[in-house]
């Protein structure tokens, strides 16, 4: 079917309709100046500002809903549609005043200005009123004015039905509506979780992020003192000399914005989603961030770290210079001196001790070009394979499982997928708060389409509350519930078996393999009722399609390579790859750490996942690269984990960490630090002074992302590029810069001009990114691999055949191990640990500035209400959780999130945290620390109960009203309501 269907004539001029186009995109399409407000193409016509009338085929009609067919006649110029529309205006601007050369929001992309500005207005009818209401500034992120607020609902639509928090509403009915929060009128206490999405898409300046405020524009940060008299002067004066002149006026100051602000395409630097959007700047203050429609992951949804988690950049404890390690302490060096000493070091430990004397972890938080140039120097230069990322710490687990069943270590599809899916399953993975954009995908195809969602964790949060079936079973058994489900599905005849006869191998040892794995046993090994595993195997099975979503939850346990696998293997028996909303997706957690394994800062493949061990692909990158395929190594090299252990017994002499917190990121701290005093040489690349560099001998100042170009690989295999939005911070430098400027110094002037010529490199050798360059990743485009070489890349995986040499995939039969670390008598309880939505990792990122901070500034450890009332616990009692390792201190908090004898400890705040607690058991097939199976004792310190650990403003304590967006019929109910172009008396009520 074509995309054009039809043909409208607007204005006597024919014009060609796609299917389904509504009239207002048409007019935006072809240049047709029609009006509109409350339209947003993200939100859908919401009805609500009056300003897009037009005739069609004789009828007032609102443009926004209209959908074009073919032979409609269209009027945009008669004096019944102009009449309407500046009726419609002129009903906005009773509720708003209009003072744009001192607002804040005039940067070129206030609707509301600028459809004044093109109405060209020649006066405001109805006089501004204002409304009986205080501006609201207690979020930490943004204000929300109600005097300027034009009810347009666009903040309730983005919400309710995008992001899907569902906390803000409209009460029409009111005598003067504004916007509520959990039906309150502050934004403070509420269930907002400061996403931004209302602030993205405000038409004016009624909801505006504090960065903005005052001093946007050369004249916004004068005194209120002055500015409110001189507002009133110009407004007074308006009344005599018309609209006009003061639009004009707006409209110079707009220009004159324009020349100092920059907007630069960017990538989030949090989590694996891979939201992209432009920031607004004027030279190194950042006004905003703006997602973008186009923007291929994340559209216009952004999360609280994305949108406002930017006030590191240009924090005071940023590296500026680079620091040595002198007497026991550091002074600030020059680059020159610094590059000297890394390289001189390393070549004599090299020389001396040979190449598994020296480790290599590279950071999934730099580009993609960036974890290239590590894992080249570590290879080309030093002969080693020791060379890792922090996936090792959270998703190899997950890769594995793929590898053996499917063949491809990443994301079946694309988060288009997840949202299309008839069934999604999330297996230890707390989606809302690690993976919010994708989170609100999922709840958006449940409210609005009926999509069934599986929860199994054992943790009661936001995604458990909205799920079909919650299943809470035992942590760390995940493996027997989809090996049992498995089970039932084939004895019950409920599997594909079209798809496992001609796209599956090995399907008769794998249901060999699952003889064990009967309900009873299931039921016993997890907890979970038969009846409960069977009502979500039918589920499963009933399903057109189906996505399974996990994270680490399964894989920072002893076998999560084992239960990642079960998930795959469940995939395939109901065959569940392949097709659009179908497979499996592992969740990545840092922003890059999909890439960095991509392009190869892994122990034992090349970028692409090429082996090393593999002769054949040796001798290629060794011709690649210009030497005897003799100097680089065919034995797989150390991992982090093996690193540590190696350092630790003082086999490895020195390492090299770039963008990672490893000290406080690897397990069983204690000895982590042991490892890090004993090293011979320590290099620490990273923006700040951390715990890691600490340790350091050398300390290099590196750049965020902000102030560098590159790519980075989101958790859906896409390549999206990133640019320098502002120049390094004092000394500090990209870390490509610094990569190969120590590489010069070792003999290897590789001669880059940039990262796309790095990535040119990388693409010419490895296959998987044949077709990437940085000309097809411009502007809003991306590629998710593999690219061949024509560019044509490959968003759906296994629709033709699987990454197999005969294009089958595998059944993998498994087997149950219990956790290595169980409950006994002496430690009682699990401690379960993660991430919370406002803070990322160690808080290297959020916490400078203090506004994310403050939502949740202080630790704690969740417990149950059942557990607290046996113990005598309640909010704010000081604890003391015992490891068979360590203890730490910290204050309770009693929830409904978890329940029984399992507690949860988020993963931020104090240093060194929870791995003080943590010990080195591990996945043996990936060396995956097995951080969530912590078994702990309890008990009450004397130091009395201080206030709720989690302040009481905290969003989670709010209580969402759910709604279905912002409900024009009702504003249209009011008695004092009427159709433009007539006139009424109160607009400001409407």
């Amino acid at each position: 079917m074509s995309a054009i269907e039809s043909t409208v004539v607007v204005d006597g001029l024919p014009h060609l309709a796609r299917d389904g186009e509504r009239l207002v995109d048409l007019f935006v399409r072809n240049g047709i100046d029609v009006p509109h407000v409350c339209y947003n193409e993200a939100l859908g016509p919401l009805r609500t500002c009056d300003t897009c009338w037009v005739e069609v085929n004789g009828e007032l009609v609102r443009s926004c809903e209209c959908v074009a067919s073919d032979g409609t006649t269209v009027d945009t110029l008669g004096e019944r549609p102009r009449a309407a529309r500046e009726e419609g205006m002129d009903r906005l601007l009773a509720k708003h005043e209009l003072y744009c050369t001192v607002c804040e929001h005039n940067t070129g992309d206030c609707t509301l200005h600028n459809t004044v500005a093109a109405m060209d207005m020649p006066i405001q009818r109805y006089p501004f009123v204002r409304k009986p209401y205080a501006k609201d500034e207690s979020n930490p992120f943004y204000t929300y004015d109600p005097d300027q607020c034009i009810l347009c609902g666009r903040c309730v639509e983005a919400c309710q039905n995008v992001e899907v928090n569902e906390t803000l509403a409209i009460d029409y009915s009111s005598a003067h509506p504004r916007v509520l929060w959990d039906g309150g009128t502050t934004i403070e206490g509420s269930s907002c979780v400061s996403c931004g999405h209302c602030v993205t898409v405000c038409p004016c300046n009624a909801l505006m992020e504090k960065t903005m405020q005052p001093d946007a524009g050369p004249f916004t940060a004068m005194d209120e003192r002055v500015k409110r008299p001189l507002i009133d002067l110009v407004k007074s004066l308006e009344n005599t000399i018309g609209a006009r002149p003061v639009t004009a006026l707006s409209e110079i100051d707009a220009t004159m914005r324009q020349a100092e602000l920059r907007r630069t395409k960017t990538v989030c630097t949090y989590c694996g989603v891979g939201c992209s959007f432009e920031m607004y700047t004027r030279d190194r203050h950042i006004l905003k961030v703006q997602p973008n429609l186009d923007a291929p992951a994340n559209g216009i949804s952004t999360c609280v770290k994305g949108k406002f988690g930017w006030d590191f950049v240009n924090s005071p404890q940023r590296l500026t210079h680079p620091l040595i390690r002198e007497n026991g302490a550091f002074r600030e060096a020059t680059w020159d001196e610094a590059l000297d000493r890394v390289a001189n070091r390393l070549r004599d430990i090299h020389q001396r001790h040979g190449p598994k004397a020296l480790g290599f972890i590279g950071s999934s938080k730099a580009s993609n070009e960036e974890a290239y140039l590590t894992q080249k120097i570590a290879r080309l230069i030093f002969g080693t394979n020791s060379v890792d990322n922090s996936s090792r710490y959270c998703q190899n687990p997950a890769t594995m499982g793929l590898f053996r069943t499917v063949g491809y270590g990443g994301d079946a599809g694309s988060i288009r997928d997840i949202e299309a899916a008839g069934l999604v399953v999330l297996v230890g993975s707390n989606t809302a708060e690690c993976h919010p954009v994708i989170a609100s995908r999922i709840k958006r195809a449940r409210k609005l389409r009926g999509q069934k969602l599986i929860v199994l964790d054992p943790r009661r949060h936001e995604m458990a509350e909205r799920a079909d079936i919650h299943l809470d079973g035992r942590a760390g058994t995940d493996l027997v519930w989809a090996s049992a489900t498995a089970r039932y599905i084939l004895d019950e005849g409920l599997a594909d078996e079209a798809f496992l006869r001609e796209r599956v191998n090995g399907l008769d040892e794998y249901r060999r393999s699952l003889d064990p794995f009967t309900l009873d046993f299931a039921e016993t090994v997890t907890g979970l009722a038969r009846e409960r595993i069977v009502e979500a195997a039918r589920m499963i099975a009933g399903a057109g399609s189906v996505c399974i979503l996990w994270a680490m939850g399964i894989t920072q346990h002893t076998h999560g390579s084992d239960t990642s696998t079960a998930l795959s293997n469940l995939l395939l028996v109901t065959g569940n790859y392949g097709r659009p909303g179908t497979g499996g997706y592992p969740m990545r957690g840092h922003n890059n750490v999909q890439g960095a394994s991509d392009f190869g800062c892994l122990k034992d493949v090349y970028p692409g996942y090429e082996k090393v061990a593999d002769d054949k692909v040796r001798e290629k990158w060794a011709r690649a690269w210009g030497v005897a395929p003799e100097r680089l190594s065919s034995e797989p090299g150390l991992d982090n984990f093996g690193m540590v252990v190696e350092a630790a017994k003082g086999n490895v002499k020195a390492m090299w960490v770039i963008g990672e917190e490893t000290a406080i990121a690897d397990a069983d701290t204690a000895n982590v630090e042991k490892a890090f005093r004993g090293l011979e040489f320590f290099v620490v690349q990273d923006m700040f002074l951390g715990r890691t560099a600490q340790f350091a001998d050398v300390v290099l100042p590196a750049c965020p992302s902000v102030e560098k170009e590159g790519t980075f690989t989101n958790t859906e295999r896409r390549i999206q590029r990133f640019h320098e939005v502002m120049p390094p911070l004092g000394e500090s430098r990209p870390d490509w810069w610094i990569l190969t400027e120590v590489a010069k110094r070792l003999g290897h002037d590789w001669g880059y001009a940039g990262p796309a010529d790095v990535m040119h490199e990388c693409a010419g050798i490895a296959t998987l990114f044949a077709g990437v360059t940085y000309e097809r990743l411009d502007g809003w485009r991306s590629l998710q691999w593999p690219v061949a070489a024509d560019g044509t890349d490959t968003p759906l995986l296994y629709s033709d055949a699987f990454h197999f040499p005969d294009g089958k995939a595998k059944l993998y039969p498994l087997e149950w191990k219990p956790p290595v670390e169980d409950t006994d008598a002496q430690f009682d309880l699990l401690l379960d640990n993660g991430r919370m939505l406002e803070h990322f990792q160690s808080t290297n990122q959020t916490g400078p500035g203090g506004r994310i901070t403050q939502l949740s500034p202080d630790w704690f450890v969740e417990i149950g209400a059942d557990l607290a009332r046996e113990r005598g616990i309640v909010d704010g009692t000081w604890l003391k959780v015992t490891s068979r390792r360590a203890s730490i201190e910290v204050r309770a908090l009693v929830t409904d999130r978890v329940h029984g004898r399992t507690l949860f400890l988020p993963i931020h705040h104090a240093k060194p945290g929870v791995n003080a607690l943590t010990g080195e058991h591990h996945d043996p097939d990936v060396n995956t620390p097995a951080y969530k199976e912590l078994a702990v004792r309890i008990e009450r310190l004397p130091k009395g109960t201080g206030a709720s650990p989690l302040p009481r403003h905290n969003f989670r304590y709010g209580k969402r009203t759910p709604n279905g967006g912002p409900d024009a019929s009702a504003k249209w109910a009011r008695e004092e309501y009427v159709e433009p172009p007539e006139t009424i008396e109160r607009p400001e009520t409407l």
